[in-house]
């Protein structure tokens, strides 16, 4: 087992630290949640660089749990961990005795130690049980919702969260080889796929698989619906000051993201009015109007930030 530090490298690292600092140097004693702590990268740089820091670290995945513990146990009780999916971050904080935090940062997706390893079952580029939940103890695996949801399901999962164009036709697939016998194996669905999409179409853009895949991921750890009840307790936790930080990696959950920030920026007050009342005025601030992209730097030294769209907002009134 490779050293978590030296096997993972943490997404657009710099910029992020470089957003959450104004916060943390506003107080005393600051405290951060991160919400997907993954293998620490981001958690581990930060309690690095403010002495005074405390990070509450939240993650699904054991394994990553167990990982990042070990990487940040030299940082004593500034460093606390919690085994839950970051909806859940109102009872985690709340579990800690605090009220308020300074900042909530947020590194979307599935994670790099999710990708690595092949059993886990998120790669259809090497053979594995179709399994892909990020926390291995709960909850429904990519096999059961292939061999058991309804086609006009199915489809409807492909077509939303994989924007799959050939999705009546993958899923057809699905049924007849289902029928047969289970599908359980990442390569045989990625087969499956591959000679489901025409021969012109699978010339470009990569793996016919991974919008596939991509739609069953999220459908197992059901991510959207996750960050559609995130972000919002989130926000509501941050004390003046307090910034939210998201790092997305596809344009659905950066969607998400972008409409609730627009959403809680967005003054209340009647537009007939001439001026602003302030029982109505917008609470929170853009940090930046549009979601930031990573650095020519960046993508050379990391290519999977490639897609990366980083969106920041400020808590400005109580």
């Amino acid at each position: 087992m490779n050293d978590a530090s030296t096997q993972h490298i943490s997404v657009m690292l710099d910029r992020c630290i470089e957003l959450l600092s104004p916060t943390i140097l506003l107080n005393e004693k600051p405290v951060i949640v991160d919400c997907t702590l993954g293998l620490g990268g981001h958690t581990e740089a930060l309690l690095e660089k403010f002495p005074t820091l405390t990070v509450i670290g939240i993650d699904r995945d054991q394994i990553a749990l167990e990982r990042a513990g070990a990487r940040l146990a030299r940082f004593g009780d500034r460093f606390k961990s919690a085994h839950a999916i970051f909806d859940q971050i109102g009872e985690v904080v709340a579990a800690q005795g605090i009220s308020q935090v300074n900042g909530v940062l947020f590194d979307l997706g599935v994670s790099s130690i999710q990708l690595d390893e092949v059993e886990r079952g998120f790669s259809y580029s090497q053979d594995a049980p179709l399994d892909m939940r990020m926390d291995r103890s709960r909850g429904i695996t990519a096999s059961e919702i292939v061999n058991t949801y309804a086609p006009g399901a199915l489809v409807k999962i492909l077509r939303t969260f994989g924007e799959e164009k050939f999705a009546t036709r993958i899923v057809e697939n699905i049924v007849k080889a289902r029928a047969k016998a289970p599908l359980n194996s990442t390569q045989e669905l990625a087969t499956l796929v591959k000679e489901s999409i025409p021969a012109a179409t699978r010339r470009t853009g990569g793996n016919p698989a991974k919008r596939t895949f991509q739609a069953l991921r999220i459908e197992a750890n059901d991510e959207l619906g996750a960050i559609s009840r995130a972000l919002p307790v989130a926000l509501d936790l941050l004390t003046i000051g307090g910034r939210v930080v998201v790092l997305s990696f596809q344009s659905l959950e950066d969607r998400i993201v972008k409409e609730i920030f627009v959403e809680r920026s967005t003054s209340k007050t009647p537009r007939n009015l001439p001026v602003e009342l302030p029982e109505f005025a917008a609470k929170f601030a853009l940090v930046s109007k549009s979601g930031e992209t990573p650095t020519e730097e960046e993508l050379a030294r990391n290519p999977r930030s490639a897609s990366v769209r980083l969106r920041a907002i400020e808590k400005v009134a109580a």
